[in-house]
């Protein structure tokens, strides 16, 4: 460990570095393009998938795999897929390997650093230095492997350097590997398994290969597992006994690359190494991918000129550093990857497409008009958005759920706020039932009709098999279940639909909805109200659940979050929730989605009860919610409260080694079950998948700092924590640049506003110029300090 020191992050190259592969063993980080995402951990392991359209692997487990979504908490093992470099002393015979799977040596020097484009180690071993880097080759699906290897000793040194790049188990059909000379590459070759003849017809177009180039012609090569291995394994491989490798290829045993190079390092010496590992179609596009290696292209992929409407620098140089460099980079991620899946769940795909508002309006406007065409006539949006003409729904898009509509309105109402294009309403956009076309406001209309239409003699929201919490799928499976909290988001939803009406002249309409989003806080507050808590749901043998007199499950966050932004929850009521939020559910690393966490399946709850206590939706620190809660504190006030939330959320110092993961991404989830198994609890799930990040960056943009739009501009409503005097933000708006300074003073009472010099007398800067630049100076009253 680098000066006792876990990891560290850098102003300078906006990375984080990390000096030990055994503190955080699962920490790593990610990279992306439109065809390809890798996910490497800080050891070498590797998580790794393509599209051609559906997400498919290139490196395979030791295994037939079912094909599922990611997986939190992913395990490693012995022959999960990794990028190993062994290194053997030709004069000791010592062996050792990079990054530190799978002889695990431990080195004299370990540095693990992730920029937004590269992940790269540097290894210091009896003065010999290794430097690996991965990157991604452009926009290609492929990866890109540099390997820099300097003798900083006076001694000459000897070794044999030997790539070992696992493919693992390909197909039950057909598999093998040989070496291909005239493109220096081992290629692995196989059939995907299949049994109907339509699915052979389907299968054509995949790509069957893995191919692993080096730009250095090797001195042996092997393309065996088994014969790589012999009795050693992975961590003493017979195959490096020997002086040679013995040119192997594989005839349906397990493949895998392995390529020698004899390495004679005088004092000083360098050896430089580039690799490209990854899927292919035919031998052609191969050769294609190292051409376009082989003509220089930039490695960085297509997203080097980070996209960011916000620049902060605040008196909390942690939140700096993953507002300023990780969090657009990961709403980027989910924004323009839509998670590598081609049918991204209705509610993702809208939350995504939210985050990307302040990134690219125009980008968000059009995957929000993609999944509108997908409507039927009839109001109802699908449970997953189509992003290619051969996809399906597949997973839990082939389950009914019941709260799709609710984020078209969260999503239109971010968009207007951020431009102001009030357009867009007007816009012509098809049914997905072939009816005639027609306006966005139509659509909308049709959508929010269809809502508030599926409730029941109560007013309630079904939620059949499942609302946000689509793993709730046995309240409502015979029809009569009901949802408290999609019945908050419909009023929600009601309430932001009357807004837009207004805005859009449509006046009657509007008075309308927001009649009918009273008629829903009526039967939440008639139905649901627990004494102090909103319950979560009844099920359909009209059971009320989450309320005082459950055992398990007892209080749900989502409801009292969403009963706040509804209106539904009074201001005695939001402090009674509140109260118990901060007693029951809140924990050093966050406010838990549920408590206390399940630990018997209840047969009228459903799958979610069969989770392990403290794991995703059964009780964990979900992210998600907590988003949601945070936001919804900002528009009460709730200040200290929310930015404490905000915080938690974030990797520092003190939390890191519980965690386990290093501060580039918010994961989905941190382990609860706070109360009920504390020695697990906070451990992340290290998945960067999350509906967090548009809702985080909301809330810093819009609540922390108060920068929100507004139909005539750009609206000044900060809500700095008590502890800070003074900060600076660079927010993009609506085409212009704003520089805006927040300072606390004793001598004022209210705020106050200049911009360009100029008193604003109101809190909304208006007539805004695209391409000009404002300076803003807001002057804050100190409050005093809470302890």
């Amino acid at each position: 460990m680098k000066q006792n020191v876990v990891f560290r992050c850098s102003e300078s190259d906006e990375s984080v570095s990390l000096y030990s592969p055994t503190l955080m063993p699962n920490a790593g980080g990610f990279l992306w393009n439109k065809k390809l995402m890798i996910q490497m951990n800080c050891r070498g392991y590797a998580v790794a998938q393509h599209m051609q359209p559906e997400p498919s692997k290139y490196a395979y487990g030791p295994a037939i795999e079912g094909k599922t979504f990611m997986q939190p908490e992913h395990h490693y093992y012995a022959h999960h897929p990794g990028r190993f470099f062994y290194l053997k002393d030709e004069e000791s015979g010592e062996v050792f390997s990079l990054p530190y799977e799978p002889t695990r040596k431990t080195f004299d020097e370990f540095i693990f650093t992730h920029r937004a484009h590269s992940l790269h180690w540097v290894l210091t071993l009896d003065e010999v230095v290794f430097e690996l880097t991965l990157k991604l080759l452009g926009d290609e699906a492929a990866e890109h492997w540099h390997l820099k290897i300097s003798n900083g000793g006076s001694s000459t040194r000897k070794f044999s350097l030997y790539s070992y790049f696992s493919i693992g188990y390909m197909s039950w059909m057909n598999q093998s590997a040989t070496y291909d000379e005239s493109l220096q590459s081992i290629i692995a070759t196989s059939v995907t398994p299949y049994q109907k003849v339509d699915e052979f017809k389907k299968n054509q177009h995949l790509k069957d290969l893995t191919y692993f180039f080096s730009e250095r012609k090797p001195d042996s090569w092997l393309a065996q597992q088994g014969l790589f291995e012999g009795e050693g394994g992975l961590q003493s491989p017979d195959a490096l006994l020997g002086e040679s490798l013995p040119n192997q290829a594989c005839h349906y045993q397990v493949p895998a690359a392995v390529m020698q190079y004899r390495l004679l390092l005088g004092a000083e010496d360098t050896e430089q190494f580039n690799w490209v590992f990854g899927p292919a179609k035919d031998r052609q596009e191969i050769e294609h991918i190292i051409n376009v290696f082989a003509q220089n292209q930039k490695t960085a992929v297509a997203y080097a000129a980070q996209k960011s409407c916000l620049k902060v620098s605040t008196p909390d140089k942690t939140f700096d550093h993953y507002v300023n460099h990780w969090l657009p980079r990961q709403v980027s991620y989910h924004g323009e990857s839509n998670r590598l899946t081609t049918d991204p769940q209705t509610r993702n795909f809208l939350q995504d497409a939210m985050g990307m508002v302040f990134l690219d309006p125009e980008a968000a406007k059009k995957g929000f008009l993609k999944a509108l065409s997908q409507q039927s006539s009839t109001g109802a949006m699908p449970d997953g958005i189509l992003l290619h003409p051969d996809a399906e729904l597949k997973y839990i898009n082939t389950v009914p759920h019941s709260d799709h509509n609710v984020w078209l309105l969260i999503f239109l109402s971010t968009y207007l706020q951020e431009t102001g294009d009030l357009g867009i309403l007007q816009a012509s956009c098809p049914f997905s039932d072939y009816q005639a076309p027609a306006s966005v406001f139509e659509h909308i209309q049709r959508a929010m009709c269809r809502l508030v239409k599926q409730v029941d003699h109560r007013s309630l929201s079904y939620i059949y098999q499942g609302d946000w919490c689509d793993p709730m799928n046995m309240v409502g499976v015979k029809g009569k279940g009901v949802s408290a909290w999609l019945t908050l988001a419909t009023s929600y939803s009601c309430s932001l639909w009357s807004e837009i009406c207004e805005s859009a002249g449509q006046e009657v309409v509007s008075r309308d909805w927001a009649n009918q989003a009273k008629q829903f806080n009526d039967a939440i507050n008639q139905y649901c109200w627990d004494g102090q808590w909103y319950a979560r749901g009844i099920t359909d043998d009209g059971r009320v659940f989450g309320v005082s007199n459950d055992a398990e499950g007892r209080i749900f966050l989502n409801p009292q979050t969403w009963s706040i932004l509804s209106g539904a929850a009074s201001p005695s009521k939001i402090k009674a929730m509140l109260g118990q939020i901060d007693q029951q559910l809140d924990t050093p690393f966050g406010p838990m989605l549920l408590a206390p966490s399940y630990t018997a399946f209840q047969k009228d709850i459903g799958r979610l009860t069969q989770k392990s206590a403290g794991v995703a939706e059964n009780g964990s620190v979900y992210n998600h919610a907590s988003a949601f809660y945070i936001y919804s504190l900002y528009q009460i006030g709730e200040s200290q409260r929310a930015y404490s939330a905000l915080r938690k959320m974030l990797v520092d110092s003190t939390d890191a080694l519980t965690k386990g993961q290093l501060p580039v991404y918010i994961p989905n989830y941190y382990r609860g079950a706070y109360h009920q198994y504390p020695d697990y609890a906070g451990k992340s799930s290290q998945l960067f998948n999350t509906g967090t990040v548009a809702w985080y960056y909301r809330s810093v943009i819009e609540g922390l700092f108060g920068l929100k739009g507004h139909e005539q501009g750009l609206e000044i409503s900060p809500q700095l924590p008590d502890e800070w005097d003074e900060a600076k933000v660079s927010r993009q708006f609506r085409q212009a640049t704003f520089h805006v300074e927040y300072k606390r003073t004793d001598a004022i009472t209210g705020m106050q506003i200049s911009a360009n010099g100029s008193v604003v007398d109101w809190n909304v800067i208006t007539d805004i110029v695209a391409g000009e630049t404002y300076s803003v100076s807001v002057t804050l009253p100190r409050r005093v300090k809470r302890s």
